[in-house]
């Protein structure tokens, strides 16, 4: 049998018996290969629509589908034409939260990183931000302005709207505008894509995250972040993280926080990305963050008040609130340049960095990663 001959005889496995398999991506090597076998897959699928369990990514030329448990080693056959990886779980970088009373300003973490003295010269005007998460709250008035048409894909066909609340914080640190009565973001001009990648439990696939991924850079965005991580490698997740880098797409990601000297979580871990760990009001890095040679740039992420659902706030703590920070930066950055590709915005961030202090006291690492400062970040630029 030939390899278009068992695909399709696991699409029969598939129509017939439901979605009962693992779910798995099959990343194919050969693109008139994968276009071949997406063209018998689009054809069969018009006539059972029980197959759109099968995704396809064209980002990684790959499908997503729950492999029969039957076929699984006559797959593992044609390891020249493809490769089958499991299809992993990823989780939010949300170390805690609590609800809390927000009057109206800048919350600490905006000021700390000096984005309000930047508004003069830059509010993220016209810098699109894939924000792969649990959706945002369109509702919430301090983010009314800044969210655009996003893509939903948990429940496929509805709306991104958030069902968990992190996904809402994460858009208002980077771009809340309720300069009346709520709170002002990082670039509070910049224009938000809701890709609602993790359901109501904070939970998804790596698959989820690879076609946010693909859509983000079908679509445009300058910037993805990633609040989110898992401890597992993949060369899929990493194949969508290249194929974006290369595409200028810069992609920021949080480092964790399992409070590691020597490693941090994926996707932050690949060089392609820009790693971010988290500090508190004092510059310190957070007890809960990993930190080392492998984060690229710290950022606030200690108790750090944003927008939540139904037009409340929360005070979240992790190193999903330093990243946002740091998206809302580089949108900064680009507004003002928007030539600049990832490897530079990375390299930048890096120069114009304040030093930072260890966790309990201890000392920080002189040459390592320092923390985001805007207003340096922009003269940095200038020379």
């Amino acid at each position: 049998m030939d390899v278009t001959g068992l695909l399709q005889l696991m699409l029969h496995e598939i129509s017939s018996n439901g979605q009962r398999g693992k779910r798995q991506l099959i990343r194919f090597y050969n693109p008139q290969l994968y276009e071949r076998c997406c063209k018998a897959l689009y054809d069969l699928q018009k006539r059972h629509p029980e197959l759109g369990s099968v995704h396809t990514v064209p980002l990684i030329l790959a499908w997503i589908c729950p492999v029969p448990a039957g076929l699984n080693r006559q797959l593992a056959l044609y390891q020249s034409e493809f490769v089958v990886e499991d299809d992993i779980q990823v989780t939010m970088h949300a170390a805690s939260q609590k609800p809390v009373a927000w009057e109206r300003g800048i919350p600490w973490g905006v000021r700390h990183i000096k984005a309000p003295q930047a508004w003069s010269t830059t509010t993220g005007h016209h810098v699109y931000i894939g924000v792969i998460d649990t959706g945002a709250d369109y509702r919430h008035p301090d983010l009314r302005n800044s969210l655009m048409r996003g893509v939903n894909l948990v429940h496929r066909g509805l709306p991104p709207y958030d069902d968990n609340g992190h996904g809402t914080h994460i858009a208002g640190t980077i771009a809340a505008a309720n300069q009346m009565y709520g709170i002002i973001g990082v670039a509070p001009r910049a224009l938000i894509h809701p890709v609602k990648a993790f359901d109501e439990n904070g939970s998804a696939y790596v698959s989820d995250i690879i076609q946010g991924i693909d859509w983000c850079v079908r679509h445009g965005m300058n910037i993805i972040n990633m609040s989110f991580g898992m401890k597992t490698r993949s060369k899929s997740l990493l194949n969508a993280v290249m194929n974006a880098y290369n595409a200028g797409v810069t992609i920021v990601a949080s480092s964790g926080n399992d409070a590691k000297r020597k490693t941090i979580d994926y996707p932050a871990r690949y060089q392609q990305t820009i790693s971010v760990g988290a500090t508190d009001r004092v510059r310190k890095i957070a007890n809960f963050s990993n930190r080392g040679r492998f984060v690229d740039i710290y950022a606030p992420g200690e108790k750090i008040v944003s927008a939540w659902l139904k037009g409340k706030y929360h005070e979240m703590s992790g190193t999903s609130m330093a990243t946002s920070h740091v998206s809302g930066a580089i949108a900064l950055l680009l507004a003002m340049k928007p030539g600049l590709k990832p490897g530079e915005i990375k390299t930048l961030l890096r120069h114009s960095a304040n030093p930072t202090r260890g966790p309990r006291g201890k000392g920080g690492t002189p040459r390592g990663a320092g923390e985001v400062d805007v207003m340096r970040l922009l003269k940095e630029v200038e020379r």
